[in-house]
């Protein structure tokens, strides 16, 4: 199989089985005010963007909607989903299975922001297992699906960027790393994957997709 010097994880979805929380949260909350997104098209939209990107968008549907959205909308959207990351949130059956069968660099590159990034991670027991190399869409100007965060990562780790792996759950992270010149393999293995998620990833360029991190860690060793 082609070698790579560099394995790089999204975080959401792929190490830790956040986003079936996060979105059930989300979309809750946005109906009751009035914005009442379909599962797919939301996943397929606002999946693997930072909240910036994704607060953005949805004061724009509001407006395009004529609705008023609450001035602390952005706080709301994601307090419910907090408390049951404390409570509920988990590693991805066989993480550390794919992170044992790459000898080589090892990243996780998130839009998640910077501080709620580690706690994920702290949370699930993983934070130790990628520490110092954890990078969030803080650090660059523009979020996935622009690769400007992929190619950080790649250059704080030392890796040129055509030697590099990523595993991604979402259309948004496909096209970051076919963006940045790296091999994309698309993820279904999280608790929100539905049966058109290997589809929508093929279609933004996945090179492969898995649906665990056990056929990971074989493509990876074999």
């Amino acid at each position: 199989m082609t070698k790579f010097d560099a394995l790089i994880f999204d975080c959401d979805g792929v190490l830790v089985d956040s986003e079936v929380i996060a979105i059930q949260c989300e979309r809750e909350i946005l109906a009751g005010w009035g914005l009442d997104y379909a599962f797919e098209a939301f996943v397929q939209r606002f999946v693997g963007l930072h909240n910036r990107d994704f607060h953005n968008a949805i004061a724009a549907d509001a407006q395009a909607a004529g609705l008023t959205l609450p001035e602390d909308f952005r706080t709301a959207l994601h307090a419910n989903h907090w408390k049951r990351f404390e409570a509920e949130l988990k590693a991805i059956d066989g993480v550390l299975d794919a992170v044992a069968a790459f000898p080589g660099l090892q990243a996780v590159a998130s839009s998640s922001e910077a501080d709620k990034l580690v706690r994920k991670l702290e949370l699930t027991g993983l934070h130790e297992t990628f520490a110092p190399h954890v990078f969030s869409s803080d650090l660059v100007a523009n979020g996935k699906p622009a690769p400007d965060l992929f190619l950080l990562a790649a250059d704080r780790i030392g890796a040129r960027p055509d030697t590099c792996v990523v595993i991604e759950d979402s259309v948004n992270g496909v096209k970051a790393a076919r963006a940045a010149g790296m091999t994309a393999w698309g993820f279904t293995g999280g608790g929100h994957a539905d049966a058109g998620l290997a589809g929508r990833l093929t279609e933004a360029g996945a090179h492969g997709v898995f649906a665990s991190h056990r056929e990971i860690a074989d493509a990876l060793s074999g």
